[in-house]
This record gives C-alpha cells, structure tokens and sequence, in this order.
C-alpha cells in the first residue's frame, strides 16, 4: 500500500506544520506493517509538501490509522491535506538501491531531511 498525500501549507505556518509532520512520520514508523516513508517539499511550489509512507498491506495502514497516538498527531498535519485521493495498491515494483543520489536530504538549503525506513 502506498499513501501519497499532498498538503497546502501557507507562507508562516511551515516550520509547524513541518515540526508537526515529522513527529507524525516517526510515529507512523514505529507502528506494524510500515515500510517506509518520507516528507517532501515541491521546489518550484514551496507552500506544496508531500507525506508518503508504504505499507505491507491495506490492513496495516488502516490499523495504523486507527491508532490513538496517531489519531491525536494526524489533526496538525492533516488539516493541510489536499482533499484528493492519497491511498494506491502497488500493482508493480522495480528493485533498486536505497541510495539516495539525486535527492537533497543532506543539502543544508532547508530542504527536508526526514526519511523514515524500517
């Protein structure tokens, strides 16, 4: 199962939304079921973020949903949710590395570093 949500955030309200984001994506790690995940920022849309996390399967991520710690966190970041569909079956998958060449998680440009993997 893969979950691609994309959110609004507007101009002053992002190192919240993004304090709030990471402790969601943390907590969400910790949770059965949860393979992988990641918090992004759009560089030529900077109020655009995206929260995607992967799952072994659909009953995991509605479990993980239900979750108590994670219904009381998901408000905060949530609340910016573009309201459109977020949840996909993986029909295919292409093995590669885990390398993360190409992306700017070390940059120091404010880009995000959080990437969650279990």
């Amino acid at each position: 199962m893969l979950v691609a949500t994309r959110l609004r955030v507007p101009p002053g309200e992002d190192e919240a939304f993004r304090t709030a984001a990471e402790d969601l994506l943390t907590l969400l790690g910790s949770l059965s079921g949860f393979v992988r995940g990641h918090l992004g920022l759009a560089p030529d849309e900077p109020d655009l973020w995206v929260l995607m996390t992967e799952w072994s399967g659909v009953g995991d991520y509605r479990r993980a949903l239900s979750a108590y710690d994670v219904k009381m966190a998901a408000p905060a970041v949530m609340a910016h949710a573009i309201p459109e569909p977020s949840a996909y079956e993986v029909l295919a998958r292409v093995p590669g590395s885990d390398a993360e060449s190409g992306d700017r998680a070390g940059d120091q440009t404010g880009v995000l570093g959080v990437d969650v993997d279990r």
